[in-house]
């Protein structure tokens, strides 16, 4: 047995899971030389929710997010998460966007790219894979975890071996929901390596309280590389505590390799910011509870505050625990889909939907129609076809991979933006985050003119992004 590589995700899972992503550059930078002498086997540091949040809420361009960390980490791979067809955005991009996106993403930084769909459809992940392979990036495939009947180790084994066939250089094993437990963990490590030979990863949360054992049980059935989080920024709906992980190793064939006392210095800095987050309001200590209710109603973390706030909005708070048992009848309906982004809002909104009125589909959702209608790929398990039709009517279901449905945009996408190109790389800010983007890059020019004088008497403002 070799080390166990660890992959932490402080600069991104971590404070997404806790702060809603709120981390900034600045507040990265003075640690990386640090983290960067540790032996991390990748820090991941971009993509998942960053992108959105540098841009609508941080006035941050991502892109020069990406270079800055390279340049601080010269010797630590940098790893990105990646919706598949969806790209860091909330639809389906056409492919020649897609690969526009690879390209820019592995020339200014990227080294691993973890690339899932949300419902584990391998056609929505073939043009991502072959783009990665192509930039001559390490190619990792997650696999979206969840539960209910249509997923047994077969289903999963499968789906392994259906990415092993697409290209990939490593599967991951994608708990978003924090639903594994440890003895489960052990049993589908080993039925997943006996039918691939590809090195495996774990990523689970630590909402149920089981992830340091799942992950434990996990490396004694052969996982290769575990996710976790420095410990000011780890439990709770985030992940496991580097330090532990690293000191429950020590001394075993499993030894990372790591030296504990090299993590103190980052430990002691993530624990004033952890502070100043908790100090603003940013971080709500409840967060870093346990809450096996994960387990119980198989819904994500993030999921159950939505769900909550939209009963709020409607004044049904009374109505929370018939939502809850609403979900899994609306996702059996829906074909069985993981509850990841964006499939968990979708099926979260329209069992709202359904408790409020008093009448199951009463009222669709746009996006609920879309996942049935085959929108979105192909569902783990089929849609009764009565059920199709009462929710689509006469539209036409799709079978094929959706992005087939799609005509090249990228000349179009860079013609809508051109007044505010700076940087190539801006026309994909914009391809995912339309006015959000156009409103970033309007603060960055007005920014720019502000230093540069030529507007230093003027009143330009510069927009909160």
């Amino acid at each position: 047995m070799g080390k166990i590589k660890i992959t932490e995700t402080v600069l991104r899972d971590a404070h997404q899971s806790l702060i809603a992503t709120r981390m900034t550059m600045d507040e990265m930078l003075p640690i990386l030389p640090a983290m960067d002498k540790v032996g991390f086997y990748s820090v991941e540091a971009w993509g998942g929710a960053t992108f959105d949040a540098c841009l609508r809420f941080l006035n941050e361009d991502p892109w020069e997010r990406l270079r800055t960390l390279k340049k601080n980490l010269p010797n630590t791979k940098i790893q990105m998460l990646f919706r598949g067809q969806n790209m860091l955005g909330y639809r389906h991009y056409a492919d020649d966007v897609l690969e526009y996106f690879v390209q820019k993403s592995v020339s200014n930084g990227v080294d691993i790219i973890r690339i899932f769909d949300a419902l584990n459809d391998i056609r929505n992940l073939e043009t991502a894979i072959k783009a990665a392979k192509k930039e001559g990036a390490d190619t990792q495939v997650a696999i979206s975890y969840t539960l209910g009947e249509t997923f047994t180790d077969e289903y999963y084994m499968n789906y392994a071996k259906q990415i092993r066939d697409a290209g990939a250089d490593s599967i991951c094993i994608k708990d978003m929901a924090a639903l594994l437990t440890p003895y489960n963990t052990e049993k589908l490590v080993k039925n997943i390596k006996s039918v691939v030979d590809l090195p495996i990863q774990l990523h689970t949360h630590y909402t149920s309280g089981l992830a340091s054992m799942c992950l434990l049980k996990g490396i004694e059935a052969g996982a290769d590389i575990i996710d976790t989080a420095m410990s000011p920024l780890a439990l709770g709906t985030s992940h496991a505590p580097t330090e532990s992980m690293v000191a429950a190793l020590a001394g075993t064939e499993y030894d990372t390799g790591i030296n504990l006392e090299g993590l103190t210095e980052i430990r002691d800095y993530f624990m004033k910011l952890r502070k100043k987050y908790i100090d603003s309001g940013l971080l709500d200590p409840s967060m870093l509870a346990t809450d096996a209710k994960a387990l119980i109603y198989q819904v994500p973390g993030g999921m159950l505050s939505n769900l909550l706030s939209q009963l709020k909005q409607a004044g049904k708070v009374d109505k929370f625990t018939e939502v809850l048992q609403e979900v899994p009848r609306v996702r059996a309906d829906s074909g069985m889909p993981p509850l990841v982004t964006p499939t968990s809002q979708i099926v979260g909104t329209q069992a709202v939907f359904n408790v409020i009125t008093g009448e199951r589909y009463k009222t669709v959702t746009k996006e609920f129609k879309g996942v049935v209608r085959g929108e979105y790929g192909k569902t783990p398990a089929p849609i009764d076809p009565e059920f199709r039709k009462k929710i689509i009517g006469d539209e036409e279901p799709i079978d094929c991979r959706p992005a087939d449905l799609l005509k090249p945009e990228l000349d179009k996408l860079k013609a809508e933006c051109a007044e505010w190109v700076e940087q190539e790389e801006d026309v994909l800010s914009y391809a995912q985050f339309g006015q959000v983007a156009t409103k970033f890059f309007e603060a960055r020019r007005n920014k720019k003119y502000n230093i540069d004088g030529a507007h230093s008497n003027s009143e330009t403002k510069v927009h909160p992004v």
